[in-house]
Parts: structure tokens; C-alpha cells; sequence
């Protein structure tokens, strides 16, 4: 096919496709998917050959939060089920971060629901950032408060942090039709603080809240003009009890078209398989190893993913491996200009409510419930999170 010789010569130049490139591999067939699949693995492998970074998310602050984003369970006005709790003290986080880092992960990404932090959340964080890397040698860390104000980012990053999250997560059209108390603006210009602190920034988006391919296509092109090191890129989990919980517009095929459309866009860029995979690649999840070269290992912000273990045996089984911690995951034209990442220093991914497959409601994709047909809701793959952080139960990782 033309179009992907064409695409896969770009993405080993760096060089961008053009929107109508773009929309026309969301647009190609599943006949065609295995070949879209195996063009944008060559731009994976030039750029991070088969290592997969691995990141572990702990929610620092759950629940309560004045936004209104309609795609989040922790939200304003939200009755889905989850996990309410105040602050983790910095031996708390730092035991939950251990867990992941045990499991492989090089990277722990602190979030806190909010509109953004308070400069006592500031000190807060600060003193869990220190106690994190004093307690785990060698990790990274990666910070998602929320909006920032002037000088946050920079004592962020003198407390230890190497990078900052926050996701556009859709156009700039339709922003406004999934959150009112805060702009599109607002996002970026968070963005551009991390950048100017030092800080490697990452920011991505969640697909599947019923947009159009235009507007995916707007978004990752957005996202590429900001330049973020990382990328996640969420598949919208439907929390019963959020505005957006009966919204199921995915399928593992749309989702890979999705993902290796981002890696043509974002060729030298981390692209992070982020919430979601669990209930919409499913058993395709492999494949999409092909596509991202970074994943979430565990357990969500408030639900519940594959577990660790079964991460572990995908990446193995797939042909891929893990990414050590001596090793920089980025290609050496973009870490050489500071630390982690490209502009100084990834971040974590996803500010959505993801959910996942090992759960206490049945297991989803490793349980043995029967499977609803084909196109049908996965609604017993989304399971709330029940351990971990802000429990007494022992984390997923």
C-alpha cells in the first residue's frame, strides 16, 4: 500500500504526515489492519526497537474533585462507586510506589484529583517525591496535579520530579462539550509550564468519548506541535455513574488504527498504551506492542487492571522486553537535551479513570464469565478499584 510506504519513510525521518495521511490510516479496513500494524512497527522498532517501558500510577488524593470532566469517575457529581480518600502520607506513596518498581516499572506517576495544586499540595508532593527516590533508587518520577500555577513546576522539579502529565485529551473544537470548568487553554498553557521548568512533559488523549476521526486527528496533531515527550493514549473507560458511562464506540481494530495513527504522527516520541486496553484491545492487547513501546503495569487510578504478572508474560510472550533502568528510553537526539526525557527530563498518562481486566467482579479478560457477542458493551470488564493505595489490601503490580 503507497500510503503506508509513505508513512513508514516519513516516521524514520521524523518527518510529519499530512492531515489527509492521517485521517486515511483511521480510515483503512480491517483487511488492511495487520498491514497498518506491521508499517508502524518498523517506525516502533527504528526508534525503541523492542523495549517496553513500564510505569506505575499511584493516586495520591482520590475522589472529590470540583471539575467536571465527563469522562472521569472522580469528578463533580459522579455516583460511580470508587474509592474516596484524602492525601497519602509520603510513607504510604512511597510503600505503594514500591510495589511497582518491584514489579518493573522505572517509572511511578503521582496523581491527585483536583483542578490543580494548592502550594501546600505543592509541599506536600515535594516531601513524597524526596521520599519516594530516597526509599527507590533510580526511579523516575512523574507528577499530575492538575492545572499549575507560576512556579509550581519549578519546585516540582527541585524536589526530585523528572516529569509532568497533563493530557489535552480531545480537540480544541470539542473540548468545551466534556468540561466546562476549565478551557483547552488552560491544559496547554499547564504544558508549557512543565516544558519551561525543565520538566519532560507528557500529554496525550482519551479516544472513544464519541469524537470524530477529525478530531482525533486535531488532537495528535496538537499534541505533536507541543512537542511532550510521552504521549498516553487512553481508550475511554464507560464508569457507570459518569455522563459519558454509556458511551461504547470501540473496538480492538479501531483502537489499533487509533494507535498506530499517534506512532506515524509521534514517530520518536514515548507513545503510552494507557487506561482502557484491558476492556477495549483485549485479547489484542499484543498487538499493540507493536504500536506503543510504553504501558501502565497494574491496577488504575480508581479501577482495576490486568494483572501485573499477565503484563509481564504479554510483553515476554509478544517478543518484546522489558526496559531496564540503566537504559533511556527515548532516542538519543531527543534525551540528549536533558535527563529523561527530550526537552529536560515523560510523565505519567492518564488523568481518566481507567479500568481493567483482574477484577474483583469476575476477572473480565482473564476470568472465565461468559463473553458477550461481538460489538456488545464490555461492561464486566470495568471494575472499580479495591486495593492498593487508600486500602489495606496489597497492590497489583
Amino acid at each position: 500500500m503507497d500510503l503506508l510506504n509513505t508513512l513508514v519513510d516519513k516516521g524514520l525521518r521524523r518527518e510529519s504526515p499530512t492531515r489527509e495521511e492521517a485521517l486515511a490510516v483511521l480510515d483503512t479496513s480491517d483487511d488492511d489492519l495487520l498491514d497498518v500494524v506491521a508499517a508502524a512497527g518498523k517506525v516502533r522498532r527504528h526508534w525503541f526497537g523492542r523495549r517496553v517501558k513500564l510505569n506505575y500510577l499511584v493516586n495520591l488524593k482520590s475522589g472529590l474533585c470540583p471539575e467536571d470532566c465527563s469522562y472521569c469517575s472522580q469528578r463533580l457529581g459522579s455516583k460511580a462507586d470508587i474509592l474516596k480518600y484524602t492525601w497519602l502520607k509520603p510513607d504510604e506513596a512511597s510503600e505503594a510506589a514500591a510495589a511497582g518498581v518491584a514489579g518493573g516499572a522505572k517509572r511511578v506517576c503521582l496523581v491527585a484529583s483536583g483542578r490543580g495544586p494548592t502550594d501546600r499540595d505543592v509541599d506536600r508532593v515535594s516531601d513524597t517525591i524526596k521520599t519516594i527516590k530516597e526509599q527507590n533508587e533510580g526511579v523516575e518520577v512523574c507528577a499530575c496535579l492538575g492545572l499549575l500555577s507560576d512556579g509550581q513546576a519549578e519546585r516540582l522539579r527541585a524536589a526530585g520530579a523528572d516529569a509532568y502529565n497533563h493530557n489535552l485529551n480531545t480537540s480544541e473544537a470539542t473540548y468545551g462539550d466534556i468540561t466546562s470548568t476549565h478551557t483547552y487553554a488552560d491544559r496547554v498553557d499547564t504544558v508549557h509550564k512543565a516544558h519551561d521548568a525543565g520538566l519532560s512533559a507528557c500529554s496525550g488523549l482519551i479516544a472513544g468519548m464519541g469524537e470524530s476521526d477529525e478530531d482525533l486527528v486535531d488532537v495528535v496533531f496538537s499534541l505533536r506541535a507541543l512537542d511532550p515527550d510521552s504521549v498516553p493514549v487512553n481508550f475511554l473507560i464507560p464508569f457507570e455513574g459518569t455522563p459519558l458511562g454509556k458511551e461504547w464506540n470501540l473496538t480492538p481494530q479501531r483502537c489499533l488504527r487509533i494507535l498506530a495513527m499517534v506512532r506515524f504522527v509521534c514517530p520518536d516520541v514515548e507513545v503510552r498504551l494507557a487506561g482502557g486496553r484491558e476492556v477495549h484491545l483485549r485479547t489484542m492487547q499484543p498487538l499493540a506492542l507493536h504500536l506503543a513501546n510504553s504501558i501502565f503495569l497494574g491496577d488504575y487510578l480508581t479501577s482495576e487492571g490486568q494483572a501485573g504478572r499477565a503484563d509481564l508474560e504479554m510483553i515476554a510472550d509478544a517478543g518484546f522486553e522489558v526496559e531496564g533502568a540503566d537504559q533511556v528510553t527515548l532516542p538519543e537526539h531527543r534525551a540528549a537535551s536533558g535527563g529523561c526525557g527530550s526537552h529536560e527530563g515523560a510523565g505519567c498518562g492518564s488523568h481518566q479513570d481507567d479500568a481493567g481486566c483482574g477484577s474483583h467482579q469476575g476477572g473480565g479478560v482473564c476470568g472465565s464469565a461468559a463473553v458477550p457477542p461481538a460489538g456488545e458493551p464490555r461492561t464486566d470488564l470495568v471494575a472499580v478499584r479495591r486495593r492498593g493505595a487508600g486500602t489495606d489490601l496489597a497492590p497489583n503490580a
